[in-house]
């Protein structure tokens, strides 16, 4: 059966040499990226392609955000460097890459939605990956507001990747986060925010044609459907500095009933139980298979073959297992 994964990591070599210059070096997460040999070797990530039969890649950047490594200018180029190396890939071997994620700057007010647009319409890019928050801001700051409806018009799926790190404490009281708790807890958490903090400026009633897809299988929302539910219809009975009650009224639909328009990925770091709770909440039209490669303790195939068996252990059809695997992706992202 075939399989698209949408949501691979790569840093091409004109990119990795660019960001470098950028960064100057990479440290903590970004250094354990630059460790893994699939991340910047084609012929590591070819033999771990051939694994699995059917096998395809959706590329998409590893982090840093581009909003974090540079200046707008600095970053722009950034993002065309990553677009124009990963297009090149995908022109080269496209039964391996049937297409990529443009990686834009959020915080390139002039420049973030042309560029989006130049990868899509002129390179091929299949939807645009950002971030959980452009350097500490939420995405939902009025100055992005304009970019999402740049997006909105592109008429591609926009990916949403974590991007909390060590520097978001734990506790009030300290300055960094311990034990990777920041990535661990921390990662599902910022995820389950960015949602919210979407529904609840009304982005969705605004923009009703946005398509977001929430990495690792939308983070924390599954699980705690009932305080999404039953939980924020109470919206406002809980908070006396501000009266929510009027934002209730206004929203055209339940919470819960936007946090159902997202979209999420299978990647669950090879936990079938999480699968099937992401399920339950999204539907099989709303799932995508994506594994995270290349960031597993085997330096790539691990998170391929376990995301593998946690799907084909799922008791659902063949024509379900078939969506999650690449109909949905070929109908959501345009693909042949």
């Amino acid at each position: 059966m075939r399989k698209i994964d949408i949501f691979t990591h790569i840093w091409p070599k004109a990119f990795y040499e660019a960001l470098g210059k950028q960064t100057g070096g990479m440290k903590d997460m970004h250094r354990r990226s630059e460790a893994v040999p699939m991340m910047t070797d084609l012929d590591r990530r070819f033999r771990v392609m051939d694994m699995f039969e059917g096998y395809q890649q959706i590329l998409s950047l590893a982090s840093p955000p581009l909003d974090a490594a540079a200046g707008p200018a600095a970053a722009r180029e950034l993002s065309r460097i990553g677009s124009d190396s990963m297009a090149e890939l995908c022109r080269k071997y496209p039964d391996r890459f049937p297409s990529f994620l443009a990686s834009i700057a959020m915080h390139d007010a002039e420049g973030a939605v042309d560029e989006a647009r130049r990868a899509i319409q002129d390179l091929g890019a299949c939807g645009v990956q950002i971030y959980t928050n452009v350097n500490g801001k939420p995405l939902d700051a009025p100055e992005f507001r304009h970019i999402f409806k740049g997006l909105e018009a592109l008429g591609k799926p926009i990916w949403i990747h974590p991007a909390r790190t060590a520097k978001f404490p734990d506790y009030q009281t300290e300055e960094l986060s311990q034990y990777e708790i920041w990535w661990t807890f921390g990662w599902p958490y910022e995820s389950s925010v960015a949602q919210a903090r979407i529904v609840f400026s009304k982005m969705l009633d605004e923009m009703p044609n946005l398509k977001i897809i929430i990495h690792h299988a939308g983070g924390m929302v599954p699980f705690f459907e009932g305080r999404v539910g039953a939980g924020w219809d109470q919206l406002g009975t809980r908070t006396s500095h501000h009266d929510y009650r009027p934002l209730l009224k206004e929203l055209k639909k339940r919470p819960l009933d936007y946090f159902k328009m997202f979209y999420a990925d299978t990647a669950t770091f090879c936990s079938t139980p999480a699968l099937v709770c992401a399920l339950s909440f999204y539907g099989v039209d709303h799932m995508l298979f994506a594994s995270d490669a290349p960031f597993d303790p085997e330096g790539g195939p691990m998170y391929i073959r376990e995301t593998i068996r946690c799907i084909d252990a799922l008791e659902i059809s063949k024509e379900d297992r078939e969506k999650l695997y690449y109909k949905n992706a070929c109908k959501l992202l345009g693909l042949r």
